[in-house]
């Protein structure tokens, strides 16, 4: 049996998955043979896979409010072109402020990938998340949110944030051969994605790429079919999905630190609730 773990993006609100895997951590539950996570869900998740417990919510409430993280005054940085500090968040606080233990990432004896949207394609990659890398440049592609990232190129190819195609890789999951899958999800089960509004403005920045912007254009449409399918797989016992109460007032980009403690702890113990459950589902 390979077990998975699926984990969804959604910047900050990813806390909520962040608690939910150290709750996994304290009750000493093996790791997945497989994580597939889109943006901060596998930018959280490695830190899950290093055993690195509590670190994903160390960073956010030390970081949130720094404007080296995270601010408009971000974009005036020399080659920068994004709203977070792409330096300091991917390079300075792994590397230093808040390390990242590579040594336990390559330990780990399963399959991580990050998802990316290809430009040329409009599809989803995945791509193996590299055991030592001190800049994250896939993970800062797999991050890379249309008008807030600028575009990363891998390989010759140019990429940005994987949850324009693929939101909520569970598909993937199975796909490599996984059989007991768990989902993390980052919004409300009665949640239901709009229809994108900056698609005018999105046109005029990538124009060159027809594809993307096709994918853009269906995105809300295709999260909302693959949360149906989803919940439809749980009702028959084939995943076990965990998502937070409500997440309506939590910003993306979320500064207020009371906050973010609480939806990591509801997270956790969400966790801590179906742990039972999910030692079950994947020693099944």
């Amino acid at each position: 049996m390979k077990t998975g773990l699926v984990m969804e993006g959604g910047a900050f609100r990813t806390i909520f998955s962040a608690g939910v895997c150290d709750a996994m951590l304290d009750a000493g539950l093996p790791l997945p043979d497989h994580l597939v996570g889109v943006s901060a869900g596998i930018t959280y998740g490695v830190s899950y896979l290093s055993r690195q417990r509590g670190r994903n919510l160390r960073v956010l409430t030390r970081f949130a409010n720094d404007r080296r993280y995270m601010g408009m005054n971000n974009y005036l940085l020399p080659g920068n072109r994004s709203y977070f500090g792409l330096q300091f968040s991917y390079e300075t606080i792994p590397n230093q402020l808040e390390p990242y233990d590579h040594d336990a990432f390559e330990a780990y004896a399963g399959e991580a990938e990050a998802v990316v949207t290809n430009l040329n394609t409009g599809l989803p990659e995945y791509m193996p998340v590299p055991r030592r890398d001190w800049t994250n440049k896939l993970l800062q592609a797999s991050c890379a949110l249309p008008l807030m990232f600028p575009i990363y190129h891998l390989e010759g190819q140019p990429y940005l944030d994987g949850g324009c195609s693929d939101a909520i890789p569970w598909k993937r999951a199975f796909e490599v051969g996984c059989d007991r899958v768990v989902v993390l999800l980052t919004r409300e089960r009665s949640y239901q994605k709009e229809q994108e509004r900056l698609i005018p403005a999105l046109r005029k920045l990538y124009p060159q790429y027809p594809a993307f912007l096709e994918t853009l254009s269906t995105r809300a449409e295709r999260y909302n079919q693959c949360r149906e399918e989803l919940f439809q797989l749980e009702a028959e016992g084939k995943v076990l999905v965990l998502a937070p109460e409500d997440t309506t007032h939590f910003s993306r980009t979320e500064r207020d630190l009371d906050k973010i403690r609480a939806l990591w702890q509801e997270g956790y113990f969400a966790g801590r609730h179906q742990m039972a459950k999910i030692r079950e589902f994947w020693s099944e």
